[in-house]
C-alpha cells in the first residue's frame, strides 16, 4: 500500500511540473492605478498571445478594471494588487478603463508575434 501511495506522489508530481513552469513562464506586465485618477503605463504594448497583467491600485480609493471588448473586469481596493490573464492571438488596441472613474481610460495594445 505504502509503494503505491509514494508511485501516486511522484507520478502526481511529474504531471505537474510542466504546468507549474508553464505558468512561471507567462510573461507579465504591470498596469498600475495611480492616486491622480491615471494608469500607468496608459497605453500598454504586449505581445500577441498568453500573458499575465498584474493591477496595482496605489490609489486610496477602491478601482475598477474594466474592458468591454476583452470581457474582463477586476475591483480592487484601495493599496490592493491582483492580476488577470488573458490569451489575444489577435493584434489590435482593446480600450479599458477605471469603471468608478469613467473619465480614467487607457490602451491595451497587442502586438502581433515576432
Amino acid at each position: 500500500m505504502r509503494a503505491w501511495l509514494t508511485l501516486a506522489v511522484f507520478l502526481a508530481a511529474g504531471w505537474l511540473a510542466p504546468v507549474s513552469a508553464a505558468r512561471a513562464e507567462m510573461p507579465t506586465y504591470t498596469l498600475t492605478f495611480k492616486a491622480n485618477g491615471t494608469f500607468e503605463p496608459a497605453r500598454l504594448e504586449v505581445p500577441a498571445g498568453r500573458f499575465k497583467v498584474v493591477l496595482v491600485n496605489e490609489s486610496t480609493e477602491a478601482v475598477e478594471f474594466e474592458s468591454l471588448p476583452l470581457r474582463k473586469e477586476k475591483v480592487l481596493g484601495p493599496g490592493v494588487t491582483s492580476f488577470v490573464v488573458l490569451t489575444l492571438s489577435r493584434p489590435g488596441e482593446y480600450p479599458f478603463f477605471d469603471d468608478f472613474h469613467p473619465q480614467v481610460k487607457g490602451t491595451l495594445v497587442v502586438l502581433p508575434k515576432p
